[in-house]
């Protein structure tokens, strides 16, 4: 698939110089184009943050949330006709001390889905972490978590949290469905404790993004946030951020990256 876009962009006239991305810093001052899903975005973040470096996206992972939040077309090929055109869109970041990411911090639940589904081979795609969620039933425990919201100090038992630049994380869930890529805000989705059986019957409803009136769910934007928990480790991107506590904040207009125009 590589090779295939690599000749996609040659015959666009673009001049290609292939990299490798776990090497990648910010000396790089073209176009970086990444082939793969959220995690491979995620690791060639540090190279274009905060910088003038345009960063493309050729959709070819498990996941591709980002992608699909800025309507990347799913087709590599398109995609890389799509990085010709050079339309550069300003979009936020999300940090933490020195990570970045781009769509979704989960801490608690939805990281330890994350955490298994990384170590899953089968299925491929969305599926994986359906599977990975219903594998992890069976350890759900609620948790007691500090958040600190405008300086705020809430103590809450919640089953997750997640923490949104973006509305999807999970291949398409929703979590936090009113999040915007560029209103310098984060959408913080709180779900507190709830049984198996209610997630279950609650979780068709988070592909749909139809979960925030429920009444185990609070909501809060915010431009920074700190996440505090005993034991627990958060993912984001797909991708072990490390563990709380995390101080994360919005950086506004921090990436810049090929996307179609944005629709009014």
């Amino acid at each position: 698939m590589s090779a295939a876009v690599e000749q996609r962009l040659r015959d666009h006239g673009c001049a290609v110089r292939l990299v490798d991305y776990t090497s990648t810093d910010a000396s790089i001052d073209e176009v970086l184009a990444v082939v793969g899903g959220d995690g491979t975005v995620h690791c060639a973040l540090p190279a274009v943050a905060d910088t003038a470096t345009v960063l493309g996206i050729v959709p070819a992972g498990g996941g591709n949330d980002l992608a699909a939040a800025l309507g990347i077309p799913s087709d590599p090929l398109a995609a890389a006709d799509l990085i010709a055109t050079g339309a550069v869109r300003r979009l936020d970041l999300a940090q933490a001390g020195e990570r970045w990411w781009a769509t979704v911090l989960g801490a608690g639940f939805d990281s330890a889905v994350a955490a298994r589904a990384n170590r899953m081979r089968w299925p491929v795609g969305p599926r994986r972490y359906d599977v990975a969620l219903l594998a992890e039933l069976g350890r759900l425990r609620p948790c007691l978590f500090t958040l600190t919201v405008d300086g705020r100090a809430i103590p809450v038992e919640v089953t997750l949290v997640a923490v949104g630049n973006t509305p999807m994380y999970g291949g398409g869930l929703r979590i936090c469905p009113d999040a915007v890529l560029d209103d310098g805000l984060l959408d913080v989705t709180v779900v507190g404790p709830v049984s198996r059986r209610e997630l279950l019957r609650v979780f068709p409803k988070l592909r749909a993004g139809r979960h925030l009136d429920h009444p185990a769910v609070s909501h809060y934007r915010v431009s920074d946030v700190t996440l505090d928990a005993p034991g627990v480790t958060a993912y984001a991107d797909g991708e072990p951020v490390g563990a709380l506590p995390l101080a994360i904040t919005c950086r506004r207009a921090a990436l810049r990256v090929i996307a179609p125009p944005q629709r009014p």
